[in-house]
């Protein structure tokens, strides 16, 4: 490596330095606010290097490359406002909280390791990085059973995904002699003697490993068990920096290394985990009165309409994925932020009665819940409503009626689900009940957040031309 290339990686570097310099501050003296403010002043630093980094190859493990540096700001962004969120949270505790900080870097570090890897081995390590702050995030809020009983299925389970894809990619490398995406493609496209009892169950292993990550069907039994038990900014960070870094290394995976689109049975394979993730999701959240649970399973078939606009490929469908999860992040963000700023020491307000009326007690916090409910059912003038617009256009262009039409389809009745919760906050509350009482005002820097976010999902619903011209740069080193 070259000092071009340590300049190349300012971001990882930056992340990585900023969870050690938080280390440092609490082995000197414990602050919650120092550091939060370490944790904000690092990731800024990051974000803003994203604009600064020229893009290049850093050895064959790493693309520093216009795609990367994308999802690399958005992951930082996204973190920068669970960091913000979490605060006033944590406060409530009184309790040792910086190590929260620290384990919330070093996710966001895995994160943006596999947003830009082009290699098994970096895949694999972002993964890793990822995952073990992950188990500890999830089951921080350890004196309560619900968040260790969550922390522990998430540890069996994404043990055991781990296991599927380490022996996926031991078959693709028996058969390829190779783990590099690019190589990966030459020899896909040149070589006449593939073994496709080697090649195709290694593939099968390796969707099984990334399809537990983004939760889709039927490795998604972990999602409504994990999302309710774990601290709701957690809960935020899990569905969406998690399953979109995993989306990034899928999207860049799948394009550079030619399975996708060059092999019928994976095309089929996607197909099927995306029909069955759109049904499976919107129809088991019906059946829920549980807030975490419901945007849990409506997490499900937000996967699914994704990888309907991956199967397209080409320009249109990466366009499409990147605007979707943009929104998705987005909405996601906003959703678990109200769930965060409404919750008690002793427990989360995840049950659908803690939200009856607060339109008559919190009428601002009602308001952003409800725009970002609206969005994630795809109503106009919101960015959930642009996004899957877009992918029902990629669809059109290639002819892909029949997952268009599931996907109209399963959104309507996912509609149900989101207007019922709408439905809870605006109902009057009777006399005498709980929900009658007001919720005292807390949290400025999450009301912020929440406040930016419910900005930035009008605009994007009003004028996404930025993000677009954006995006399209982004994929011009993918597809």
């Amino acid at each position: 490596m070259t000092a071009t290339d340590v300049l190349a990686l300012l971001p990882l570097v930056l992340v990585a330095a900023t969870s050690v310099v938080v280390m440092l501050a609490a082995a000197v003296r414990r602050n919650h606010a120092v550091a939060l403010g370490i944790t904000l002043a690092g990731l800024a630093a990051a974000f803003c290097s994203v604009f600064f980094v020229h893009p290049r190859q850093v050895t064959a493990l790493l693309s520093m490359d216009s795609y990367a540096l994308f999802f690399m700001g958005l992951i930082v962004a996204a973190s920068f406002a669970v960091a913000l969120l979490a605060y006033a949270y944590l406060e409530q505790r009184k309790g040792n909280d910086e190590e929260f900080y620290i384990l919330l870097l070093v996710a966001t570090l895995g994160g943006m390791v596999l947003s830009a890897s082009t290699h098994f081995a970096s895949f694999f390590l972002g993964l890793e990085i990822l995952s073990v702050a992950l188990y500890a995030l999830i089951a921080y809020l350890h004196e309560r059973p619900r968040p260790v009983e969550a922390g522990i299925k998430y540890l069996v389970l994404a043990a055991a995904s781990a296991a599927f894809l380490l022996f996926g990619i031991a078959l693709i490398y028996a058969d390829l002699g190779t783990m590099d995406f690019a190589r990966i493609a030459q020899l896909l496209a040149t070589k006449a003697d593939l073994n496709p009892t080697l090649l195709l169950p290694g593939v099968a292993l390796i969707v099984t490993g990334i399809g537990f990550k983004l939760a889709l069907v039927p490795f998604h039994m972990w999602t409504p068990d994990v999302y309710e038990g774990a601290p709701a900014p957690v809960t935020a960070f899990v569905a969406t920096v998690s399953k979109g870094a995993m989306f990034a290394l899928l999207l860049r995976y799948f394009n550079q290394s030619g399975f996708n689109h060059g092999f019928a049975p994976v095309v089929l394979m996607f197909s099927i985990i995306a029909v069955a993730s759109m049904f499976s999701g919107n129809l088991l959240a019906l059946l829920q009165n549980n807030v975490k649970r419901i945007l849990a399973y409506s997490s499900i078939a937000h996967m699914g309409y994704l990888l309907v606009a991956f199967q397209i490929g080409g320009p249109m469908g990466a366009s499409a994925v990147i605007f979707y999860l943009v929104a998705y992040f987005v909405m996601t963000l906003g959703a678990f932020g109200v769930v965060t700023v409404l919750s008690e020491r002793e427990r989360d307000a995840d049950l659908l009665e803690d939200y009856r009326g607060l339109f008559w007690r919190r009428p601002a916090l009602a308001l952003v819940f409800t725009a970002m409910l609206l969005s994630l059912a795809g109503i106009p003038l919101t960015a959930g409503f642009l996004g899957k617009f877009y992918i029902i256009a990629a669809g059109a262009s290639v002819g892909a009626w029949t997952l268009i039409l599931i996907l109209v389809i399963t959104s309507a009745i996912g509609l149900f689900y989101y207007l019922r919760i709408v439905v809870t906050l605006f109902a009057q509350p009777a006399a005498g009940d709980r929900a009658h009482e007001p919720i005292p005002h807390r949290a400025p820097a999450a009301i912020l957040v929440l406040a930016a976010l419910t900005v930035i999902l009008v605009w994007l619903g009003v004028y996404p031309a930025p993000l677009l011209v954006a995006i399209r740069a982004a994929i011009s080193s993918i597809v």
